[in-house]
C-alpha cells in the first residue's frame, strides 16, 4: 500500500505540537481576567484573540475552545470576534462561599496545532447580601454587681459578601448604661461587645431592651438588626469554666448520623441554680449548626447529617456553658473531617472525534480530563486503555490526556473500534471509572471494483424490441460511500468494425445492458465487448469484464404456400371422381418456412369446408383426402379453406383455398356453366332433367369408367398445360426446406411447376427433374453465415 502524500506534513505537524506544548509548559504563562458577579449572560469579559496576539480568523482556524474543570462551563468564546463572554450569570457566594478571592480556573484549547493555555477568572464581590443575625433576640443575663467597664460579647451578624462588602461596624440603640465597642477577631471578623458604663440596679430596672444594628461596607450600606434583651440578675460569684479552652477532634466523613463527635465539660463552683450548667453553641456558622447538635445537659456533640470531606474539610465552633445565675464560660471546638475514598474518578471529554480516516497515522481521537475530589492516595489516579488496540494514551498536561492512533488503520479489516478508558485511584479500596468511546474508521479509496464474473454470456432472441433489457453485469467495491459507488461504461470492442454504440447501451448506475435496436440472427449471431466498472473515489479506480451476446433465432417467418398458388388468378380446382374410395388423395398442400429448427415445423388444418366431414387433411404432410364414400347427393362443387401453421412461439400461419369438383368421369372436360345457361337450366322442368341424366349415365357408364381411370393416372403424374398456357411464379422459394414426405414442405432435391388453365379453370401439378441446389463449401461459421442467403436456392422451369 502506498504511503499517503500528506504523511510527512502530518509528522511535522505533530512535532510542532509537541514543541509548542513543551515550550508552553516551560513558560507557565497564565492569562487572568476579572469580572463582577451577577453580570448578565453574554457580558464581555475580554478580547481573547487580542490578548493571545492572534488574528480574528486564527481562533476559528485553530479550532479554539474554552475548557473548564468539571461539566460546568462559565465562559463561551465568540470565534468570529475573538470576544470571551459570560455564558451565564455568576454568583460568587454560590461558587466560592467565604473564599476570597474567588478564582475560577479554565483552559484555552487550540486544536491545530494543539496548545493549552491556562486561564483564571476572578469574580469580584457585589454587595448583594445584607448582614443577618442568626437569632432575632440576644439574651444577656448581667449580675447587678457588674462593675462599669465590664464587657459583654454579643453574637455577630453573618454576611455572605466578602471584603469591604461584609460586616464593617455595629451600633447599639441609645441607652444610659451601655456603649458598644468593636473587637477584631483573629479570623478578620469584627465582634461587637457591650460595655457597661453605669452600674445596674435590679430593683430600679430589672431588664433592658436594646437594638443591635450591623452595617456592611457597601455603597449604600446594607444593615441587619437583632434585639438585645438584658436581664439584671442577682449576684453570682463564679462563672463556669471549661476544662479545655480548645478542643480538637478528627471525624471520618463516612461516620453515621448520630455518631458522638466529642463531649465538652465545664465546672461551676457555685451551688444551687448558680452552679447548674447548660451547654449551647455560642458562635457557629450555618454549616456547623446544620451538621452538628449539642446536648445542653451533657455537652455531647453529635452528627446531625452526613459529613462530606469534598465539601467542607473542617469546622470551628464556640461552645458556651451557662450557669443558673447568668454567668457563662466559653471554649472552642475544632473538628477536622478525615477523607474516605468514597468518590470514583471522573472523566470529562473535552474533544471527541468519532470518525477518523483510514491510512492516516497519529490522528487525535479524543482529549479528556480526569479528576478525583478525594485527597492523598485516594485522589491519585492511573489511566489506561485495553491492550492490542492501535491507539495510545499521552499525558499532555496535569490530568489532561490525549488519545492518538498508533500506526495506520485499515477500514476494510476493521471499520469500528470500541475503546474503554479506565481511570483507577490509588485509595483503599480502589475505585475506578470506565468510559467507552466508539471510533469509526472512514473510508479512503484504496480498493478497485471487482466484477462478480470475469466474463458474462447473454442470450437475446432476435427481432427484439429496442431498449430490451438483455441482462446485467455487477461489480462490488470493498470501500464505502462514494468510494464504493460504481459507474459502468462500455469499452471499445476488440473488433473495431463492430458498431457497438448502435447495438448496446449500459445503465451507468446499475450495470443493466440494453439492446438499442432489433437484432437479426441471420445477419449477426454473436458479438463480444468489454464493460468497465469505475468507482467514484478520488482518485478513481476501475476494472473490466468481457461480455458475449448470443443472438437466438426467433419465429419471424410465416409459412409460405407453394401449392395451390394464390396469386389472384383463377383458383386451382381438383377433379375427384364420385367413385373414389375413402382416403382418396384429392390434393397436396405444399408450403415452406424461412425459419430454422422447430420454428420451421409445419402442421396443416382444415378450417372450413362446403360440406363438413367429406374431406380431411393430414396434419403432418398436407395431403387432402376423402373422408368417406361419395354419393349422388353430395354437391358437385366444394370449397376448402386450409390453414398452414408453424411450431414457433407464437405460431405463425398462412391460409389457402382449394376448389374440388366431383365428376362422374373424365370423358368430357368440365366446363363451368355460363350465367345464361345456368338461368335456362333453372327454368327447365326438373323431371326432364333427371331423365336425360339417367339415360346419359347408363349409355356412357363403361366409357366414363375408362376415361376416369386414365384421368386419375394423368392427374397423379402432373398437370399438363391446356389452352392459354401456364403461369409460373418467378424468383426463389424461401430457404430451409425440409423433406416433403414428413412435413409437407418441399425437398431441396426437387423443383415444381404449377400450371393454371385460363379457360376451364382446371389445374395440374407436375414433378420435374431434380436440381442440385447451391451449397457453400465447408468452412468457418462466418463463411456459412455469409452464404445463408444462397442456401436452398431453387430453379424453376
Amino acid at each position: 500500500m502506498q504511503m499517503p502524500l500528506h504523511k510527512a506534513p502530518r509528522k511535522r505537524q505533530v512535532t510542532a505540537i509537541i514543541i509548542l506544548l513543551l515550550s508552553w509548559e516551560a513558560g507557565g504563562a497564565t492569562i487572568k481576567y476579572s469580572v463582577l458577579e451577577e453580570r448578565d449572560s453574554g457580558s464581555l469579559v475580554a478580547n481573547l484573540a487580542k490578548d493571545l496576539g492572534l488574528g480574528l480568523g486564527e481562533l476559528a482556524a485553530r479550532g479554539a475552545r474554552i475548557l473548564s474543570k468539571g461539566n460546568k462551563q462559565h465562559l463561551q468564546l465568540e470565534q468570529k470576534s475573538g470576544n470571551l463572554l459570560l455564558k451565564e450569570k455568576l454568583d460568587r457566594e454560590e461558587l466560592c462561599g467565604d473564599t476570597d478571592p474567588c478564582v475560577l480556573h479554565f483552559q484555552v484549547l487550540l486544536r491545530n496545532p494543539l496548545q493549552f493555555i491556562q486561564g483564571e477568572l476572578q469574580l469580584r464581590d457585589v454587595n448583594d447580601h445584607a448582614p443577618e443575625f442568626l437569632e432575632q433576640e440576644i439574651l444577656l443575663k448581667i449580675p447587678e454587681s457588674s462593675h462599669p467597664g465590664t464587657a459583654f460579647p454579643l453574637k455577630i451578624a453573618q454576611d455572605l459578601d466578602v471584603g469591604s462588602n461584609t460586616v464593617q461596624s455595629y451600633t447599639i440603640s441609645t441607652n444610659a448604661h451601655f456603649h458598644l465597642t468593636i473587637r477584631n477577631h483573629s479570623d478578620g471578623r469584627k465582634h461587637p461587645e457591650l460595655v457597661l458604663d453605669k452600674a445596674l440596679d435590679r430593683e430600679e430596672q430589672p431588664e433592658l431592651r436594646l437594638t443591635l444594628t450591623a452595617l456592611d461596607g457597601g455603597s449604600p450600606p446594607r444593615t441587619g438588626t437583632s434585639h438585645v434583651h438584658i436581664v439584671v440578675l442577682d449576684i453570682n460569684d463564679n462563672a463556669p469554666e471549661f476544662d479545655q479552652l480548645r478542643y480538637e477532634v478528627q471525624v471520618s466523613e463516612n461516620s453515621p448520623i448520630g455518631s458522638l463527635v466529642i463531649t465538652v465539660f465545664a465546672r461551676d463552683l457555685d451551688a444551687g441554680t448558680h452552679g447548674e450548667i447548660s451547654y449551647s453553641f455560642f458562635q457557629s456558622s450555618n454549616q456547623g449548626n446544620q451538621v452538628f447538635e449539642i446536648n445542653s445537659f451533657t455537652g455531647e456533640i453529635r452528627l446531625k447529617r452526613m459529613l462530606d470531606f469534598e465539601e467542607i474539610q473542617s469546622y470551628s465552633m464556640e461552645i458556651e456553658a451557662s450557669d443558673g445565675g447568668g454567668l457563662s464560660g466559653k471554649c472552642t471546638v475544632a473538628i477536622e473531617v478525615m477523607d474516605v475514598n468514597d468518590n470514583a474518578p471522573e472523566l470529562i471529554t473535552s474533544l471527541l472525534t468519532s470518525e477518523i480516516p483510514e491510512n492516516t497515522p497519529d490522528t487525535v481521537v479524543a482529549i479528556f480530563e480526569i479528576s478525583d475530589p478525594d485527597s492523598g492516595d485516594n485522589g491519585k489516579m492511573v489511566c489506561y486503555i485495553q491492550d492490542h488496540l492501535p491507539f495510545v494514551l499521552k499525558l499532555t498536561l496535569e490530568n489532561f490526556y490525549t488519545l492518538v492512533t498508533e500506526g495506520v488503520l485499515d477500514r476494510e479489516r476493521q471499520a469500528e473500534y470500541n475503546i474503554t478508558i479506565t481511570v483507577t485511584d490509588l485509595g483503599t479500596p480502589r475505585l475506578k471509572t470506565q468510559h467507552n468511546i466508539t471510533v469509526f474508521v472512514s473510508d479512503v479509496n484504496d480498493n478497485t471494483p471487482a466484477f462478480t464474473q470475469t466474463s458474462y454470456t447473454l442470450f437475446v432472441q432476435e427481432n427484439n424490441s429496442p431498449a430490451l433489457h438483455m441482462g446485467s453485469v455487477s461489480a462490488t467495491d470493498r470501500d464505502a460511500g462514494a468510494n464504493a459507488q460504481v459507474t459502468y461504461s462500455l469499452l471499445q470492442p476488440q473488433d473495431p468494425s463492430l458498431p457497438l454504440d448502435s447495438l448496446v447501451s449500459i445503465n451507468a448506475d446499475n450495470g443493466h445492458l440494453f439492446a438499442l435496436r432489433a437484432l437479426d440472427f441471420e445477419a449477426l449471431q454473436a458479438f463480444e465487448f468489454l464493460v468497465g466498472a469505475t468507482d467514484r473515489g478520488a482518485p478513481a479506480l476501475s476494472s473490466q469484464a468481457r461480455v458475449r451476446v448470443q443472438v437466438l433465432d426467433a419465429n419471424d417467418n410465416a409459412p409460405f404456400v407453394l401449392y395451390p398458388l394464390q396469386n389472384g388468378s383463377a383458383p386451382c380446382t381438383e377433379l375427384v371422381p364420385r367413385a373414389a374410395e375413402p382416403g382418396y388423395l384429392v390434393s397436396k398442400v405444399v408450403a415452406v418456412d424461412g425459419d430454422s429448427g422447430q420454428n420451421a415445423w409445419l402442421s396443416y388444418q382444415l378450417l372450413k369446408a362446403t360440406e363438413p366431414g367429406l374431406f380431411s387433411v393430414w396434419a403432418h404432410n398436407g395431403e387432402v383426402r376423402t373422408a368417406r364414400l361419395l354419393s349422388e347427393r353430395d354437391a358437385a362443387k366444394h370449397r376448402l379453406l386450409l390453414l398452414v401453421k408453424d411450431n414457433g412461439e407464437p405460431p405463425l400461419s398462412a391460409s389457402v383455398t382449394l376448389h374440388v369438383l366431383l365428376v362422374d368421369g373424365f370423358s368430357q372436360p368440365y366446363l363451368p356453366l355460363l350465367p345464361e345457361a345456368a338461368a335456362a337450366a333453372a327454368q327447365t322442368d326438373p323431371l326432364t332433367v333427371y331423365l336425360v341424366i339417367a339415360l346419359a349415365s347408363v349409355s356412357s357408364l363403361f366409357l366414363f369408367s375408362v376415361l376416369a381411370f386414365v384421368g386419375v393416372r394423368l392427374c397423379r403424374r402432373g398437370r399438363a398445360g391446356l389452352e392459354g398456357g401456364c403461369s409460373v411464379p418467378e424468383g426463389h422459394f424461401p430457404g430451409h426446406l425440409v423433406d416433403v414426405s414428413g412435413t409437407g414442405t418441399l425437398s431441396q432435391s426437387y423443383q415444381y411447376k404449377v400450371c393454371l388453365t385460363g379457360g376451364s379453370g382446371s389445374n395440374e401439378f407436375q414433378f420435374l427433374n431434380p436440381v442440385v441446389p447451391y451449397l457453400p463449401p465447408p468452412g468457418s461459421i462466418e463463411e456459412m453465415e455469409e452464404s445463408a442467403t444462397l442456401r436452398n436456392n431453387f430453379v424453376f422451369n
